[in-house]
This record gives C-alpha cells, sequence and structure tokens, in this order.
C-alpha cells in the first residue's frame, strides 16, 4: 500500500469513528471524544496493575500517611466518595503525582523534597485530581488515537477488550517510564487544572498560598525540573497565575 493509500485509509478510519461517536466539541484540539468513561477507567486500573507489579511501594509510612491524609480531604471537598479511592506512595526519585481513571492516586518519593509541608503536596495532588475531573485524560487518549496511533490504536481501544496495550495506556494516562512527557498536558489544561486544584485545596482547609511556595521550591533548587513541571506554561506564568487566583481561593479558604 503507498503512502497516500495509507493515509486515506487512517483518514477513513478516524472519520468513521467520528460518525459512531459523535463531537464533543474542540477540548481535544481534534472534536474528538473517542472513549467513554468506563473504558477509560478500564485503561486506569489497568496501569494501575502494571504500576503496582513493576514499582515498589514505599517504605516510609509518613510519606503513606501524608498522601492518604491530603488526598482524602481533598476528594471530599472536590464531592467525591473519598473511601471509593485508593493511594499509593511509590519508591523513586521522580518529583510526580497522578490521579488515574479508575479512582487511583500515585505519588513518588521525589515528590515530597519539594513539597514540605501538607499544604504543598495538597498544591500538587490537587491538581493531578483537577485533570481526572476535567476529563483530560479524556482528550488525551482521543487526540492519541486520532492523531498519532490511527486505526490500530483506535481498533484496540474500541474493540471487545475496550483498552490499548500497556505501553500506550501509560503513554496516554502520564504514568509511562517518560511520566507524561510522551504526551504532556496543554498549556490550557495545565492553567485549568491550577486553578481547580487551587480551588479544591482552599475548600479542604489547605492554605492555598502554599502552592505559590511550592513553585518557589521547585525554582529555588536550581536542579533539573521535576517532570510534571517540565512542559509548558513555565514556573512564572504559573505563579503569575497562582497570585491572579489568589484572592478568590483565599475567599473560599477556611483552616482545617
Amino acid at each position: 500500500m503507498t503512502a497516500r493509500l495509507r493515509t486515506a485509509s487512517a483518514a477513513g478510519a478516524i472519520a468513521a469513528a467520528v460518525a459512531l461517536t459523535g463531537c464533543a466539541g474542540d477540548r481535544t484540539g481534534l472534536g474528538l471524544n473517542l472513549v467513554s468513561q468506563e473504558q477509560l477507567s478500564d485503561m486506569g486500573r489497568q496501569d494501575w496493575q502494571r504500576l503496582l507489579s513493576t514499582t515498589k511501594a514505599s517504605t516510609n509510612a509518613d510519606y503513606q500517611r501524608r498522601a492518604e491524609q491530603v488526598s482524602m480531604r481533598l476528594l471530599r471537598a472536590a464531592g467525591l466518595d473519598a473511601g471509593a479511592w485508593e493511594v499509593r506512595v511509590f519508591q523513586g526519585e521522580e518529583a510526580n503525582a497522578f490521579a488515574l481513571p479508575g479512582q487511583k492516586i500515585g505519588v513518588y518519593e521525589g515528590l515530597f523534597q519539594y513539597a514540605r509541608t501538607d499544604a504543598q503536596l495538597a498544591a500538587v495532588i490537587g491538581h493531578e485530581i483537577a485533570h481526572n475531573l476535567e476529563g483530560h485524560a479524556a482528550e488525551r487518549v482521543s487526540t492519541q488515537m486520532a492523531s498519532e496511533a490511527g486505526a490500530g490504536l483506535l481498533g484496540a481501544a474500541l474493540g471487545a477488550g475496550g483498552v490499548a496495550g500497556s505501553q500506550e495506556i501509560a503513554a496516554a494516562l502520564g504514568t509511562g517510564a517518560q511520566y507524561g512527557l510522551i504526551l504532556p498536558y496543554s498549556r490550557n489544561q495545565e492553567l485549568e487544572a491550577d486553578r481547580i486544584g487551587l480551588m479544591m485545596s482552599a475548600r479542604a482547609g489547605y492554605d492555598p498560598r502554599a502552592a505559590v511556595e511550592l513553585w518557589q521550591n521547585m525554582r529555588q533548587t536550581g536542579s533539573q525540573p521535576p517532570v510534571f513541571m517540565s512542559t509548558h506554561p513555565g514556573i512564572d506564568d504559573r505563579i503569575g497565575q497562582l497570585n491572579r487566583l489568589m484572592p478568590e481561593a483565599l475567599a473560599v479558604y477556611k483552616p482545617a
């Protein structure tokens, strides 16, 4: 098959998917909604099992306790059933956290060198929960299906199993070897998650000003930026937005 015919075939598969699944506005940038919430949750749970089998749990009981307590408060503040979520701290120097579809929250030990207080930790976990609440993972998976993997991944995701291969899932959900750098969230998604996460933290009783302190901690290290801050927008842009949002966040902040 020629390159032109292969391109036409892939385009036809995507067009057929649009006809079958309908248009979901322009949230993915392609106007596609190619994965159901059930499929996305299956992907999240599958990737969680991969992580459990390949990455050791942290032996630091204080890290685990802090991650659980902060996550539970944030989830309740977001109106979610906190008891249905699983929280795990993983060994590793990566300064990273994530909230997977399927009600899973993961934090890596390396994050605690930057998130030195519970309020600073809440700024990161709240940001990740916000990505989940706003459906950013679904947008990213849909975009990956349509623009990068083509009909192969699309067929796997919409097939009987409902999920694609583990590497594709990890890449799309942001928990793979490159921890989200394969498919980084867009600038708008990052800023949206910053905004929602900030309000969530404030409603949970965490001082929202800790979010600015967190980014300042990162900037002061002078080392390579943690993976979850390696994509745009930059630190100054994020601190600027957080400061602009601070009056609104402080208005709903009630210390626990």
